[in-house]
C-alpha cells in the first residue's frame, strides 16, 4: 500500500539470509536499483519478480463430486453477510452440504438472518445462526465445542471482514486493531483451533489489495496479506488451506457496497478490475475449490483496457505486466522526464506560465476524480467541495509530481486548497524568480538542444543557413553559404533564441 500511494519511492527485497551481508548484498541492491521492479525476491544470483499469471492447473471440482463428508458440519463466519450468505448458499446447492453453522457478531439479531435460514432449510440444510466474536479466543474455542460428535466440522469458510479506508499516513493503532481483528485475530484462532481436526476445506476470503492496487487501504491489505501467508504455512504443513484473494464485488449489502464509485474507478483505470456478478464469483469460487495452490486471485481484469493506456503512455502495474504485452514505450506526454512542461512553460510571460499550470491541474484532478475532461474542477473551487479524499488527494500529487519533477508534500491538496492557489504554488516552485528568468535560454541548454537535433532535421525546417551565419558570428570569416535573400536574412534576425529554438525543434 504504502509503495501504491508513493510510486517510484519504494522498493521491497525479500533477501536471501545467505546474501544478507558482504559483497553478495551490494551486487544484489545494485541490481535492484538499477531496474524498474517495485518488489523483488533474491535467491543466491537469481532475481525473481512477482507477477499474476493464469492458473494452468485445472483445480476445478467436477460437477457432481463431494468436496465435504456428507455428514460434517462447515462452518462459515461472517455467515450472516452478504459474501457469508452467497457461500451457505452455494454450499448447500452446489455441494450438498446438510448441515451449517452460520457465525457472526449479531448471530440470529442480523439482519436477513431468520430469512436466510429458513431459506437454507427449505433447501434440505440444517442450519444454526450462532452469535460469536471470532477475534474472541474463547468464544470460539466455545463455537468449535459445540459442534456435536456425530457431525464432526469438515469444513471452514471465512468470509468475515471490515474495511476501512485510508492512506499509510492516517492509520492508528486502534484502526489497525479495528481492522485485524476479524481477519488475523479470528483466522489466527481456527487455525490454532482446528488443527487437530479432519477438515476437507479451509478457505479464507482475502483481497486483491494484498497482492496489488492496495492504495488507501493499507490495514485491510496487510490484515490479508497475514491470511495469503498463513494459508501457505497450512499447505507446507500438510493441511488445507487457500487464501482467495478477491477482485471487485458487484453489491449493494456488505463491504463491497462501501467501496464508493471513484474507488472503484480508479482500481479500473489503475489496475484494470472490474466489477464481477455474484454468479461469476461463485463460478469463481468453484473453480477455485479444489486447487493445489494456496492462493488465487478470483478477479475480472479489463486486459485491453490495461493495454491501451500503456500505449497512451500509462504503465502498467507490475503485477499484470505478465498478462499485458506492449510493445516500445513511448514518450509520456507531460512528464518530466521529457522536459515538455518546461519546455511548454519556457518563454511564456509568467501570467501565461500560471495559466498553463492551472490547466494542468485541472486536467489532473478531473483524471483522478473520474471525469472526462476539466470543465468538472473549477479553479477557484475548494478541492474537498469537488471529491477529494485522503486517498486522492495522494493521487494527485503523484501526478502532479510527475509531470512536473517536483518534490511535493503528500498533504498538497490541504496546503493549498483549490488548483488556482497549487498552481501558483507550483509555479512558485519551477520559477522561483517570478517565471522571467524562464524567458532566456542559456547558453549550455540552447548546445544541448541543438546537439541533439539530427542535422536532416535542421535543413528540412529551413534553418540551416540561419545557423551557420549564427555560428559565424564569433569570428569574422563569413559564412558561406549564408542567405542570399535580403527579406529571408531579415525576418531571421527578427527572431529571438527562443524562437529559433523552438523552431529548430519543429514547433512551429
Amino acid at each position: 500500500a504504502a509503495q501504491a500511494e508513493n510510486p517510484g519511492r519504494i522498493v521491497l527485497v525479500d533477501a536471501d539470509p545467505a546474501a544478507a551481508a558482504g559483497d553478495g548484498r551490494d551486487a544484489v541492491l545494485a541490481a535492484v536499483t538499477a531496474g524498474d521492479e517495485p518488489q523483488l525476491a533474491v535467491r543466491g544470483t537469481i532475481l525473481s519478480v512477482p507477477r499474476l499469471a493464469r492458473v494452468t492447473d485445472d483445480g476445478r471440482v467436477p460437477d457432481g463430486t463431494p468436496v465435504f463428508d456428507g455428514e460434517g458440519t462447515v462452518l462459515v463466519t461472517g455467515g450472516t453477510g452478504s459474501l457469508g450468505a452467497l457461500a451457505a448458499r452455494h454450499l448447500v446447492s452446489r455441494y450438498g452440504v446438510r448441515r451449517l453453522v452460520l457465525a457472526g457478531r449479531r448471530g440470529p439479531d442480523a439482519e436477513g438472518a431468520q430469512e436466510l435460514a429458513a431459506e437454507l432449510t427449505g433447501l434440505g440444510a440444517v442450519v444454526e445462526v450462532v452469535a460469536c466474536d471470532v477475534s474472541d479466543r474463547t468464544q470460539v474455542e466455545a463455537l468449535l465445542a459445540a459442534v456435536p460428535d456425530a457431525h464432526p466440522l469438515r469444513g471452514v469458510i471465512h468470509t468475515a471482514g471490515v474495511l476501512d479506508a485510508g492512506v499509510i499516513g492516517a492509520l492508528t493503532p486502534e484502526r489497525l486493531a479495528r481492522v485485524f481483528a476479524p481477519k488475523v485475530d479470528a483466522v489466527r484462532h481456527l487455525d490454532e483451533l482446528t488443527r487437530d481436526l479432519a477438515l476437507d476445506a479451509f478457505v479464507v476470503y482475502s483481497s486483491v489489495s494484498a497482492v496489488f492496487m492496495g492504495a488507501g487501504s493499507g490495514s485491510y491489505a496487510a490484515a490479508n496479506a497475514y491470511l495469503d501467508g498463513l494459508m501457505a504455512a497450512r499447505r507446507a504443513a500438510g493441511l488445507p488451506g487457500l487464501s482467495l484473494a478477491w477482485g471487485l464485488w458487484e453489491q449493494t449489502s456488505g463491504m463491497a457496497a462501501n467501496t464508493d464509485e471513484l474507488t472503484r474507478s480508479r482500481m479500473n483505470r489503475r489496475g484494470g478490475l472490474q466489477m464481477m456478478t455474484l454468479t461469476e464469483g461463485m463460478d469463481l469460487f468453484h473453480a477455485a475449490l479444489g486447487s493445489p495452490r494456496s492462493l488465487l486471485v478470483p478477479a475480472k481484469l479489463d486486459l485491453r483496457g490495461v493495454r491501451a493506456d500503456a500505449a497512451a503512455g500509462g504503465e502498467v502495474p507490475h503485477m499484470l505486466r505478465g498478462l499485458v504485452r506492449t510493445g516500445r514505450r513511448s514518450a509520456q506526454t507531460g512528464t518530466a522526464q521529457d522536459g515538455e512542461l518546461l519546455r511548454r512553460l519556457a518563454g511564456l510571460p509568467a501570467a501565461d506560465q500560471e495559466k498553463t499550470l492551472v490547466d494542468l491541474v485541472r486536467g489532473q484532478a478531473a483524471s483522478v476524480l473520474g471525469h472526462a475532461g476539466p470543465d468538472g474542477v473549477r479553479a477557484d473551487t475548494a478541492f474537498k467541495d469537488t471529491g477529494f479524499d485522503s486517498l486522492t488527494s495522494v493521487e494527485l500529487r503523484n501526478r502532479l509530481r510527475a509531470a512536473t519533477g517536483l518534490k511535493l508534500p503528500a498533504t498538497l491538496v490541504f496546503d493549498y486548497p483549490n488548483p488556482q492557489a497549487l498552481a501558483r504554488h507550483l509555479h512558485t516552485e519551477l520559477f522561483p524568480d517570478g517565471g522571467t528568468a524562464g524567458q532566456d535560454v542559456d547558453e549550455e541548454r540552447l548546445r544541448r538542444a541543438l546537439a541533439s537535433l539530427p542535422l536532416a532535421r535542421i535543413r528540412a525546417a529551413g534553418l540551416m543557413d540561419a545557423l551557420v551565419k549564427l555560428a559565424a558570428l564569433d569570428d569574422s570569416t563569413p559564412a558561406t553559404g549564408a542567405f542570399d535573400d535580403a527579406d529571408e536574412e531579415m525576418a531571421v534576425a527578427e527572431l529571438d533564441v527562443d524562437d529559433l529554438v523552438q523552431l529548430a525543434l519543429g514547433d512551429n
